[in-house]
């Protein structure tokens, strides 16, 4: 037998492929996530606080946020109704009033035009005073005609250049806006962006050190087994997997809590503030989270419980040292 054709003897090196290290990745990340969900279902009333006060932390800056956005659908409601209120002049006649009319609507940054022809106007204003008999007996019709303005842009400094434009048109005698109202909305609601930013920055780091507190402790009670799989040569990734988890775990379960405290809130809260809103006349019902907003406050939360975690173990492994 010749030497090509003898079998080959000796250790064979196996040499790992990168389908197989995928693989053997995702089953660690699996192993870790059951592991560490499953060490938190054997102390369910600590995991459970410790969710809670994720929740209650979540709760405030959410529950400000759809407040806000309530505030901002009626803020686009009241945008509509910014108009502004066009008085012609008491010599001007009907068929003038319609030709300044056609005049103002084709001018930038009009939306839409309405006229009040003075008998309109009359009526209106005894409809709104119910002074049908009183009025009658004036000896004439006191009201000149108007035209009502939609401006396209509602922006306080926009509408007033819109307004001085106004003014220079022959036949105008008076162009009156009221912009106090919606200026001071907008102030309110720019203060309560401020206002919520702030605290979901503040109850944001409650909930890092909420996580970072109870994963120190879960750190310090397996600090002998850290040890032991630090001297076999596990690295700090890999030490560090199974807590993160129970991050993800907090924060998720934290978040699920605060859905469920938010949905409860609005549904307590949605008859009074109905029947508020239709003693003034309006509709206006509480926002919901909806889908997106619901998976963005679980998103945040498990974000918020992983980063905790991880900033609350890598300063643990810093000081872990093998003995």
């Amino acid at each position: 037998m010749s030497r090509e054709s003898a079998p080959a003897r000796g250790a064979r090196s196996h040499r790992a492929t990168t389908g197989s290290r995928w693989r053997a990745w995702l089953r660690h990340h699996r192993a870790m996530g059951q592991d560490s969900a499953r060490r938190l279902l054997r102390h369910p009333l600590g995991s459970l606080l410790t969710m809670l006060a994720i929740a209650i932390a979540l709760v405030l800056p959410a529950g400000l946020w759809l407040a806000l956005d309530g505030a901002r659908l009626l803020d686009a409601e009241l945008d509509e109704s910014a108009t502004l209120t066009v008085y012609l002049a008491p010599r001007v006649e009907a068929a003038e009033a319609a030709r300044i009319e056609q005049a103002l609507a084709a001018r930038p940054g009009v939306a839409e035009t309405r006229l009040i022809t003075a008998a309109e106007g009359m009526a209106e204003f005894q409809q709104a005073l119910g002074l049908e008999d009183a009025l009658t007996r004036l000896p004439g019709n006191p009201l000149p005609a108007s035209i009502v303005v939609h401006p396209v842009e509602t922006a306080p400094a926009v509408v007033r250049d819109l307004a001085e434009g106004l003014k220079a048109v022959a036949g105008v005698e008076e162009v009156r806006l009221d912009l106090a109202w919606l200026e001071r909305l907008r102030h309110l609601a720019e203060l309560g962006r401020r206002v919520t930013l702030g605290l979901a920055v503040l109850f944001g780091l409650g909930v890092l050190l909420v996580v970072g507190n109870t994963i120190r402790l879960a750190v310090e009670n397996r600090r002998q087994e850290i040890e032991v799989v630090t001297l076999i040569g596990a690295t700090h990734p890999f030490v560090r997997r199974p807590f993160l988890y129970s991050g993800a775990w907090f924060g998720l379960g934290g978040g699920l809590l605060a859905w469920g405290l938010l949905t409860l809130g609005s549904d307590w809260l949605a008859a009074p503030v109905s029947a508020l809103a239709a003693s003034y006349g309006a509709s206006f019902s509480l926002p919901r989270l909806g889908p997106a907003g619901s998976a963005m406050l679980l998103a945040c939360s498990t974000l918020l419980g992983w980063l905790g975690a991880w900033i609350a173990v890598s300063r643990h492994l810093a000081q872990i040292r093998p003995r």
